[in-house]
């Protein structure tokens, strides 16, 4: 019985963990989307690091239109999918690569002076966690137990019974 409830709250933690994720980056690619002003350019061109040459490489002309918006699509993508819970797979990859980026533009090494973050952090920082959660909702995707899957899995179902 203890071994069911165990299975049953890590199944459906997860779900709101994924349902959470989903709905802070279909927010975010949303406000990008209608937001007129808004440019990924400060930070990119405030980027550190290891590959600071690339951002700063996207940071310009023509390269930064569409960093811009390969971004809203893609925080889109990955909202839409983990929210639904469908695709979930190939939006929590989706997810995993742009906040790598996103890591990878501003690393919170303690010898890089953070300039264009939130807060102070010191190797951990909110999109390094965020990405080991979608690392979790890859590896146990949940859409079969709440999602647009388990409605559309439930429909074939039905239809196979119908069809016999």
């Amino acid at each position: 019985m203890t071994e069911t409830k165990g299975k049953w709250q890590l199944k459906h933690s997860i779900v709101l963990m994924r349902v959470l994720i989903g709905w802070h980056f279909l927010y975010e690619g949303v406000i990008k989307l209608y937001n007129p002003d808004w440019t990924s350019f400060g930070y990119l061109a405030t980027a550190q690091g290891p590959l600071e040459p690339m951002f700063l490489a996207i940071a310009k002309e023509p390269l930064i239109g569409w960093a811009d918006t390969l971004n809203w699509l893609a925080l889109m993508f990955v909202g839409i999918t983990l929210l639904l819970g469908i695709f979930e797979k190939k939006g929590a990859l989706v997810g995993i690569l742009l906040l790598a980026l996103y890591y990878l533009a501003h690393p919170p090494f303690p010898w890089l002076q953070q300039l264009n973050v939130e807060g102070s952090y010191w190797f951990v920082n909110k999109n390094l966690i965020e990405l080991a959660a979608c690392m979790v909702i890859y590896q146990f995707p949940t859409g079969q137990t709440f999602g647009l899957s388990y409605l559309f899995n439930k429909n074939k179902e039905q239809t196979k019974t119908e069809t016999l």
